[in-house]
């Protein structure tokens, strides 16, 4: 894995730290944002051992067409509510030779500034692909976010 590819998006949420780190690691909330636009995921397709050497596995699926996706990993750190470091890609993919996704989160201005981290993949703005579709979710997260703003589980 090439290090030196990746990029950082950064993200201020109008919710707190922990209800932020709930959409990460409670499987019902992440099936209803973790996916770009055009997709969704069911939610017996989510699996979420959020622990050091814990697995996830999630399934997401174009809505024109049907077309699945698995995605998986392991996590690599966990601190609850403030840092999470995961393996992301294929679900037979070499979790030692995957792309690794960090998350930082920090309280700001009343809410919570998100820092997301990929490494060992490119991606830049417009691309349609890595950045965008990580962009895009983020988007979805912060619109679930604003519609339950102080805490609670997110409805979709």
């Amino acid at each position: 894995m090439d290090t030196t590819q990746g990029f950082t998006i950064v993200r201020q949420y109008d919710a707190a730290p922990e209800q932020v780190w709930q959409a990460w690691t409670d499987p019902d909330q992440a099936a209803l944002w973790w996916h770009p636009r055009g997709l969704r995921i069911p939610r017996e397709s989510v699996i979420l051992d959020v622990r050091v050497g814990g697995r996830y596995t999630y399934t997401m699926v174009r809505e024109d067409t049907g077309e699945e996706f698995v995605t998986a990993g392991v996590y690599r750190e966990v601190v609850p509510c403030e840092r999470l470091v995961f393996t992301w890609g294929e679900a037979d993919d070499d979790p030692e030779d995957a792309p690794v996704v960090a998350l930082t989160l920090e309280p700001a201005d009343g809410g919570t500034r998100l820092t997301f981290e990929l490494r060992g993949v490119q991606g830049s703005p417009g691309d349609d692909y890595v950045y965008d579709g990580w962009d895009q979710a983020l988007e979805i997260l912060a619109e679930l976010l604003h519609d339950n703003p102080r805490g609670g589980t997110l409805r979709g």
